[in-house]
C-alpha cells in the first residue's frame, strides 16, 4: 500500500472508534507481507479498507449523536397504537396527548442545528409525559425513545416547567364556585368550598439538611398541600416544603391562607345555619386549626351528634384522599424517589397536578390495577399521621356546633 494513501486512511479514521483503527492495521499487516504482491487483490484490499472504514465512521457518528432509530415512537406508537395503549402508557388517549403538545408547542418547539435535528414538541412531551408515567429509570427511558439519557433529563424539566408556566393558572382553579357548593351540598355538606390535605412525596436524601426532609414515618419526603373539588380536581396547590414540617405551618405559609384569611379566596356567599352566619368553608382534619372558614373534626369523647357531624365531614374530605391517589397512580415517578435536585422537585410535582387535572377533565379511565399499585406503594410509604392542632377561634366553633345540631336535625326529619 501506497505510504500517502496510508497516511490518508490513517487520517480518516483517526477520529473514529479503535475497532477502526484495529481494523485498518490488521489489513495493513496483512497487504505488507510481501512488497512484490502489489497486485489487484491488494487494491481490493485498499477498497475494502475504505468502505469498512466509511462504515465505522457512520456507526461511531451515530452513537455519539444518538441517532438511534425512531421507528417505534414514529411508526408504531404514533400510528399502530389505539387509545387503550396509549392510556395505559402514558396516561391519556391520543388526542388528550396531541392537544397537550399543541398547548405546550410555542414553548418547546425547537429549531435543528447542523449537527443534528431537533426533537419533534411530540416526541419531547412523549419522554416527559412516559417518564412521568412510569417508574422507569432515566437510561431506560434513553433507550426506550433512542435519545441520551442527559437529555431525558433536559427534556422532563423543559416539559414540566412549559406545563406550569402555561397551564397552571388555567387548570388548577377554582372555575365554577356554585358547581362546586352544589356538589358538596349533595354530599352531605352545606356551603363548602374544597377539601384541604397533605401529602408526602418520597424523595432521595437531599445534599443539605437533609434531616429536615425525613417525615415522621422515617422517609425523606417533601409535602404537597392541596384543595381539592367536590369531583376529585386540585383547585388550589402549594408544595415544596420539607416533610419534617407539620401540616398546619405549611397551610399558614400558603397563599391560600392569606387570601382565605382576607375573605378574597371565595366569592362572599353567606348561608344561616340556625341563628349563627356561615361562610363559604373548607374542610381539614385535626391537623389543621378550627377557623370561621375551615371546619375539622370534633376530636375527645364524641357524644351521637358529633359522631354525626364527623362522619359528613369525613365523607366530604374523602375527595382529596381519593385525588392524592389518582395523582399518584397516574404519576408513578411521584413514588420514584425523583432523581433530580430538591429545587426541581416542586416543578415536576405541580406538573403532574395539572396533567392530573386535565386527565381528569378529559375523562380519562382510572385503571383499577393503578389503583392496586398505589396501595401497594402506600404501604411501603405511609403517610405520616397527623398531630392534632388545638387552635379554635370562638366563632368558628360556633359554626361547626351550629352545623352539629342542624345535622343531627336532619336526621330525626
Amino acid at each position: 500500500m501506497e505510504p500517502e494513501l496510508l497516511r490518508m486512511l490513517l487520517m480518516n479514521v483517526a477520529s473514529t472508534s479503535r475497532l477502526a483503527v484495529d481494523l485498518f492495521l490488521m489489513l495493513q499487516s496483512d497487504s505488507e507481507s510481501s512488497d512484490d504482491e502489489i497486485d489487484a487483490a491488494d487494491t481490493a484490499d485498499t477498497k475494502l479498507l475504505v468502505a469498512v472504514t466509511d462504515v465505522l465512521c457512520s456507526v461511531e457518528h451515530r452513537l455519539w449523536a444518538r441517532e438511534t432509530s425512531t421507528e417505534w415512537w414514529d411508526h408504531i406508537v404514533l400510528q399502530v397504537w389505539d387509545d387503550e395503549q396509549w392510556l395505559q402508557n402514558f396516561r391519556m388517549r391520543k388526542a388528550t396527548f396531541l392537544g397537550l403538545c399543541a398547548e405546550l408547542a410555542p414553548t418547546l418547539r425547537r429549531t435543528d442545528t447542523r449537527l443534528r435535528a431537533a426533537l419533534s414538541v411530540e416526541k419531547r412531551v412523549a419522554i416527559a409525559v412516559w417518564k412521568l408515567a412510569t417508574p422507569d429509570s432515566y437510561r431506560s427511558v434513553a433507550n426506550q425513545f433512542g435519545v441520551g439519557k442527559s437529555t431525558v433529563g433536559i427534556v422532563v424539566m423543559q416539559v414540566c416547567t412549559a406545563i406550569n408556566r402555561i397551564l397552571l393558572r388555567r387548570t388548577v382553579t377554582l372555575g365554577n364556585v356554585q358547581d362546586i357548593l352544589d356538589g358538596f351540598a349533595q354530599m352531605g355538606f352545606p356551603n363548602c368550598g374544597g377539601a384541604i390535605d397533605g401529602t408526602h412525596i418520597p424523595i432521595l436524601a437531599p445534599p443539605h439538611l437533609a434531616s429536615e426532609y425525613v417525615n415522621r414515618k422515617g422517609y425523606f419526603s417533601m409535602v404537597l398541600q392541596a384543595l381539592v373539588d367536590h369531583r376529585g380536581r386540585f383547585t388550589d396547590i402549594y408544595t415544596g416544603w420539607p416533610g419534617k414540617v407539620h401540616d398546619a405551618r405549611i397551610f399558614r405559609n400558603s397563599g391560600m391562607f392569606r387570601k382565605l384569611q382576607a375573605g378574597t379566596f371565595f366569592p362572599d356567599r353567606k348561608i344561616t345555619v340556625g341563628d349563627v352566619e356561615m361562610p363559604i368553608v373548607i374542610l381539614g382534619d385535626p391537623a389543621y386549626p378550627l377557623m370561621p372558614w375551615l371546619m375539622k373534626p370534633y376530636t375527645g369523647k364524641l357524644d351521637r351528634s358529633k359522631d354525626r357531624f364527623n362522619y359528613r365531614l369525613s365523607r366530604c374530605r374523602m375527595t382529596v384522599e381519593c385525588a392524592f391517589g389518582r395523582l399518584k397512580g397516574r404519576w408513578r415517578s411521584l413514588y420514584g424517589k425523583l432523581h433530580v435536585l430538591e429545587s426541581s422537585i416542586p416543578a415536576i410535582i405541580t406538573a403532574c397536578c395539572i396533567l392530573h387535572n386535565i386527565c381528569e377533565g378529559k375523562g380519562e379511565t382510572f385503571s383499577d390495577e393503578w389503583a392496586s399499585e398505589v396501595q401497594r406503594l402506600e404501604a411501603e410509604f405511609a403517610q405520616p399521621e397527623s398531630r392534632a392542632n388545638r387552635e379554635a377561634q370562638h366563632s368558628a366553633s360556633r359554626i361547626r356546633d351550629a352545623l352539629k345540631e342542624h345535622f343531627e336535625a336532619e336526621s330525626q326529619q
